[in-house]
C-alpha cells in the first residue's frame, strides 16, 4: 500500500464510535459516500438504498408517535389516574425529561448511525468484557418494545372503529372476536405495506404525516370551536387541578399519570432505527429525534390542555359503556356529528402510526437477527428481500408474533399488558446506553457531527434519574389494600419481567458462547500495519511490505467480538 493511499484511506476515516479497535478500519473507504464510510466503519456494509431523509425519517417517526391517537388510546391512564392536572402541569414536567432522554439519544445516533440502535451503542459503550451482556438486555428489551408496537396500536385503532359504530347504532355492542379479527387484518394490510421498497415506504410515510399533521391540527381547531355547554371551557382550577382516581396520594397519582405521556412519547427512537437508510445519516437521524420529540412536546401539551379544559366529566368518560374513553370525550363535549368526524380523522392517524411501529419493528427486528440475537432463527430475518430491498421475512415474523399476542383480547384486562410494555420497557432500552456514556465512558466518548456540547452530561443525568424513578411508578396498580383485585391488578412486572428473565437466563446458560455482540461483516485491515499476505487485503503496486509482517495484522473476514470505544 502506498503512502497516498494511505494517507487517503485515513483522512476519509469518519468519526464515530465503532467496535472496531483503534486504527482498525474497513477496505475501500476511499470509494465510499460518506454515509456507506461511516456505516462502514461501524462495521456494517450498505445493504439497503438510502431513500430517506431528514424529512421521510421524521414522518416515519412522527407517524409512530402518533399524537392523536396515542393520546386517544391512553386517556384511560392520564385522566384516569390524575385527572386534568395530568394534561396540564404534569405533562409539562415529564416532557422536560424526556426531551433529555432524546437529546442524549440523538447524541448517540449521531456518533453510531446504525440499524443496530441502542442495542449497538449498549455494546460498544460497555466495552469488550461487558458488550455483549449490554447488548443482549438492551436489544431484547427494545425488541419487546418494537413487537409490541404495532399490536398495541392496531388494537386501539380497531377499538376506536367499533366505538363509532355504536355511536352510529347505539344498539350495537362489539365483541371481542370482531375486535380482534378486525385487528388482525389491520396489521396483516400494514405488513403489506412494510413489505415493499424502501421508496415506496418512504413516499407513504411521508403522506401519512402530512395527513397525520393536518388532522392533529383540524382537532385542535375543533375542539375549542365546537365544544358544546356554557361555560365552553372549565376554570384554571379544573383544568389545572388533580382529580385521583387511584387509591394512591395524589402526587402519586400524578407520577402514575406520566404512563400516557412516556407511552406517547416513545416514538422518536425510529429515526435511529432508520439511520441506514437515511442520506446524511449522522447530522440527519439526530435532527429527526429531537424534532420528532420538540414537536411532539409542543402539539401534544396544547392537544391536552384543549382536553383539560374542555372536559366535563372526568369519572363519566372513563366508566363510558363505549369503552373508549377518548370516543366518550368527544361525545360529550362535541356534536354527535363532529364527534364522528373528529374519530375519523383520529383512526386515519392511527393507521398511519401503525404502519411506522410496523416498519420500524421490521428494522429493529433486522439488525438483532443480523448479529445473531434471534439463535437459529436469526438466519432467515437477517436476508434482505432481493426484489425490494427490504428486510420481508423481519416483517412478517414480527407480524405473526403480533397477531398470537393479540389473544389477550379474549382475556378480561389482560390486552392492557401489551401498552404497559411499552412504557418501561422502551425507556429501560432508551437510558441503557446512556448511563454507560455517562458513568463508565465520560470524556472518552467520540461524539458524531451533533452533539450536545456541555449540555451532554447534565442531559444525561436527567435521564437516567428519571427512568430510575419512574421504573417502579410504573409497575403500580390504581387500587391498593382491601379494593386490589386480579382485574385491577397492574401485570407490567410479571408481562415484561417473565421474557427479560428468560433472556437472562439464556445468556448465562448459553447464549453467552456464541453471541458476542455486534458482528462486522466487511472486510477490514490495520492502519500503519504491512498487509501484504493477508487475506482478504490487497496490496497497492510499489508497496514494499514482507508477508513476514502480517502476522501483526488485524485483519478479520465476519465476526468481531471487540468493543473498544473508538
Amino acid at each position: 500500500m502506498t503512502g497516498e493511499s494511505l494517507e487517503r484511506r485515513e483522512s476519509h476515516v469518519p468519526a464515530v464510535t465503532t467496535v472496531f479497535a483503534d486504527g482498525d478500519v474497513p477496505d475501500h473507504l476511499a470509494e465510499m459516500s460518506e454515509d456507506e464510510a461511516a456505516l462502514a466503519a461501524l462495521g456494517y456494509k450498505q445493504e439497503f438504498k438510502r431513500e430517506f431523509s431528514a424529512w421521510t425519517t421524521f414522518a416515519v417517526s412522527f407517524a409512530v408517535m402518533g399524537l392523536l391517537p396515542s393520546i386517544a388510546t391512553t386517556m384511560v391512564y392520564g385522566l384516569g389516574y390524575a385527572g386534568p392536572a395530568a394534561n396540564t402541569w404534569g405533562w409539562l414536567l415529564s416532557v422536560f425529561f424526556i426531551l433529555c432522554v432524546a437529546c442524549s439519544m440523538a447524541e448517540l445516533a449521531s456518533s453510531m448511525p446504525t440499524s443496530g440502535g441502542l442495542y449497538y451503542a449498549a455494546a460498544v459503550l460497555a466495552g469488550p468484557k461487558y458488550g455483549p451482556f449490554a447488548a443482549w438486555i438492551t436489544g431484547w428489551s427494545n425488541w419487546l418494545v418494537q413487537v409490541t408496537g404495532a399490536p398495541s396500536v392496531d388494537y386501539g385503532c380497531a377499538a376506536m372503529i367499533l366505538a363509532a359504530a355504536s355511536i352510529v347504532n347505539p344498539d350495537y355492542v362489539p365483541t371481542k372476536y370482531q375486535t380482534f379479527l378486525l385487528t388482525v387484518l389491520i396489521m396483516l394490510t400494514h405488513a403489506g405495506i412494510s413489505s415493499m421498497p424502501t421508496l415506496w415506504i418512504a413516499n407513504f410515510n411521508s403522506v401519512g404525516t402530512v395527513i397525520n399533521l393536518l388532522c392533529l391540527l383540524v382537532v385542535i381547531i375543533i375542539i375549542p370551536t365546537a365544544t358544546m355547554g356554557d361555560p365552553k371551557f372549565q376554570p384554571n382550577e379544573w383544568a389545572w387541578g388533580i382529580q385521583n382516581g387511584t387509591d394512591w396520594p395524589d402526587g402519586v397519582a400524578v407520577l402514575m399519570s406520566f404512563l400516557s405521556i412516556i407511552w406517547t412519547m416513545s416514538g422518536y427512537d425510529a429515526s435511529f432505527h432508520l439511520s441506514e437508510e437515511c442520506s446524511n445519516a449522522s447530522i440527519a437521524t439526530p435532527r429527526s429525534i429531537v424534532m420528532t420529540a420538540a414537536s411532539g412536546s409542543i402539539l401534544g401539551f396544547t392537544l391536552n390542555t384543549l382536553i383539560a379544559y374542555t372536559v366535563k366529566d372526568v369519572g363519566a368518560i372513563i366508566n363510558s359503556d363505549l369503552g373508549q374513553p377518548f370516543a366518550a370525550y368527544v361525545t360529550q363535549v362535541l356534536p354527535r356529528n363532529v364527534a364522528l368526524a373528529v374519530l375519523a380523522m383520529t383512526l386515519v392517524c392511527a393507521f398511519s402510526m401503525g404502519q411506522g411501529c410496523m416498519v420500524a419493528a421490521s428494522r429493529v427486528c433486522f439488525a438483532y437477527a443480523r448479529d445473531d440475537c434471534f439463535g437459529v432463527v436469526s438466519r432467515p430475518l437477517k436476508q434482505v428481500n432481493r426484489y425490494t430491498l427490504t428486510p420481508v421475512n423481519a416483517v412478517w415474523f414480527n407480524t405473526s408474533i403480533g397477531i398470537l399476542l393479540l389473544f389477550l383480547i379474549f382475556g378480561d384486562t389482560a390486552i392492557d399488558a401489551i401498552f404497559s410494555i411499552g412504557a418501561i420497557a422502551s425507556y429501560i432500552a432508551f437510558t441503557t446506553p446512556i448511563f454507560l456514556k455517562i458513568v463508565f465512558v465520560g470524556n472518552k466518548f467520540r461524539r458524531g457531527p451533533w452533539h450536545l456540547g456541555a449540555f451532554s452530561l447534565p442531559s444525561g443525568i436527567a435521564a437516567c434519574v428519571f427512568v430510575v424513578v419512574m421504573m417502579p411508578i410504573l409497575c403500580f396498580p390504581s387500587t391498593r389494600g382491601d379494593n386490589l383485585s386480579a382485574d385491577s391488578m397492574n401485570w407490567t412486572c410479571l408481562v415484561y419481567g417473565a421474557p427479560m428473565g428468560f433472556v437472562v437466563v439464556w445468556f448465562f446458560v448459553d447464549a453467552h458462547k456464541w453471541f458476542k455482540g455486534p458482528k462486522v461483516n466487511i472486510e477490514h485491515h490495520m492502519l500503519h500495519q504491512q498487509l501484504i499476505g493477508v487475506e482478504g487485503v490487497n496490496a497497492s503496486k510499489g508497496s514494499d511490505a514482507s508477508s513476514k509482517n502480517s502476522k501483526d495484522a488485524d485483519v478479520e473476514r465476519g465476526s468481531l467480538s471487540k468493543a473498544p470505544l473508538a
